[in-house]
């Protein structure tokens, strides 16, 4: 009864809440949600180790091989979609897997948005070189510039972009004839600068930590690479303009994810922490079992709708978006990346910690982090014996954003360069200085 329950409750989540649909197939598998929070050390129950067994096992057996031998119809569209999310999120990879996949594409055009939008990012996750001439079939066909866009980032990701530039300007041309609206869709405003091979040059990053910049305001830096293989670091600034210092007096600073488990770029649902400015709403502590009790940063991407946000609140924060960057930054087309994501319609990005097992992860480059549907994610380490919170970079970012203010300000996430290597304290003190 339970599990039918969460069924249901699951079938009602839209296709493009991912992180709610796995949550509940989580749900499936452990009905409560195994964690403790409050004044003793919070606890996570299915951090034990029999229990992370239990869950890639019931992952492996119920939700992607049980839905995978479904015959793809209409009326298991969504059985093969759960499937496609549980094997990014465990990078499960298997020789019969791939023969179902090139099954799905040979069908493609008459399945639905939803399968359509699954498929592509599943492919751009665990088969990114595998499928580079049926993607480009389907973008010949497509009218969504969603899945144009989608379609276009794996051509791009290959290398294929001068191969395939015609036919994305094309079908371009094609979905926007006859309609004004979409002459300023944010897919194609990115596709059509990414199509151009404009090369920017980035700013001054000095001009993001002068103390008057966003005077009175608490920010929290999260500094990237522009591979987001690699974690970054996040450090924090007070009202008045002095960043929190750590026990031992140096600049406050802990390893910081942006990486989501696509790796597509931020523009799309579920791809990486957009390059650019959110605003900091609050903390809140998430009933979720990929997040964890630990509190989190709420965030807010400029136009995002938003449950507890008024849509006047987010559209000011679109409008003068551009006014919040340091000037030689304004005419920086890659830091608008979260502008864009939050006209297309990206949500629900914040900043939090983990329960996810990183031994999904083991051997990648950002090991043992783990990635998220697009959140800035800091290490948690829960013990394998007693479920217990043994380390917490998450703590200590939401001890130090306390100490600043409160999560009441702008998150600002910045790619610094393309350097192969994590961001260390050691790149940023140069521009501190």
């Amino acid at each position: 009864m339970a599990a039918s329950l969460h069924r249901n409750l699951f079938n009602l989540i839209p296709m493009g809440n991912i992180t709610a649909r796995l949550q509940i197939m989580f749900c499936t598998f452990f009905i409560a949600l195994q964690f403790t929070v409050g004044a003793q050390t919070p606890v996570f129950k299915d951090a034990i180790a029999a229990n992370r067994t239990k869950t890639y096992s019931n992952i492996v057996k119920n939700t992607i091989t049980k839905n995978l031998l479904l015959p793809l119809t209409d009326s298991t569209e969504e059985n093969w979609q759960d499937a496609f999310y549980a094997m990014e999120l465990l990078q499960y990879k298997q020789p019969w897997v791939l023969q179902k996949v090139k099954t799905a594409f040979d069908g493609v055009q008459k399945r639905s948005t939803g399968f359509q939008r699954a498929l592509l990012e599943f492919v751009y996750t665990n088969y990114k070189s595998d499928f580079v001439t049926q993607v480009a079939a389907f973008a010949h066909t497509t009218i969504n510039a969603k899945l144009l866009s989608m379609c276009a980032e794996y051509i791009f990701a290959n290398n294929q972009k001068e191969k395939y530039s015609t036919l994305l300007h094309k079908q371009i041309t094609q979905i926007k004839k006859g309609s004004t609206e979409y002459n300023f869709d944010p897919f194609f405003i990115i596709l059509l600068n990414k199509l151009s091979k404009k090369k920017y040059t980035v700013p001054p990053l000095k001009d993001f930590f002068n103390k008057n910049y966003l005077a009175g305001q608490t920010l929290v830096f999260s500094l990237q690479r522009k591979n987001r293989n690699y974690p970054g670091i996040v450090i924090v600034r007070d009202s008045t303009g002095n960043f929190i210092l750590d026990s031992a007096g140096g600049i406050f600073n802990v390893p910081q994810l942006a990486r989501s488990i696509t790796d597509m770029p931020g523009y799309i649902t579920n791809g990486n922490t957009p390059q650019g400015i959110f605003k900091l709403i609050g903390f809140d502590i998430s009933k979720s079992s990929f997040i964890g009790p630990t509190t989190n940063m709420q965030l807010l991407l400029p136009f995002e709708k938003s449950s507890t946000v008024p849509d006047s609140v987010a559209m000011q924060f679109g409008n003068v978006y551009t006014s919040l960057l340091p000037k030689l930054w304004q005419q920086y087309f890659p830091v608008y990346e979260a502008f864009y994501a939050g006209s297309a319609g990206r949500t629900e990005i914040i900043a939090h910690g983990t329960t996810v097992d990183p031994e999904y992860y083991k051997g990648k480059t950002y090991y043992p982090h783990t990635p998220t549907q697009g959140c800035l994610c800091t290490k948690e380490i829960w013990s394998a014996a007693d479920g217990k919170r043994t380390e917490s970079n998450q703590q200590k970012l939401v001890d130090a954003v306390k100490k600043a203010g409160g999560a009441d300000g702008y998150c600002i996430v910045i790619e610094i360069d393309d350097q192969q290597k994590p961001v260390s304290i050691k790149d940023i003190l140069p521009f501190l200085k």
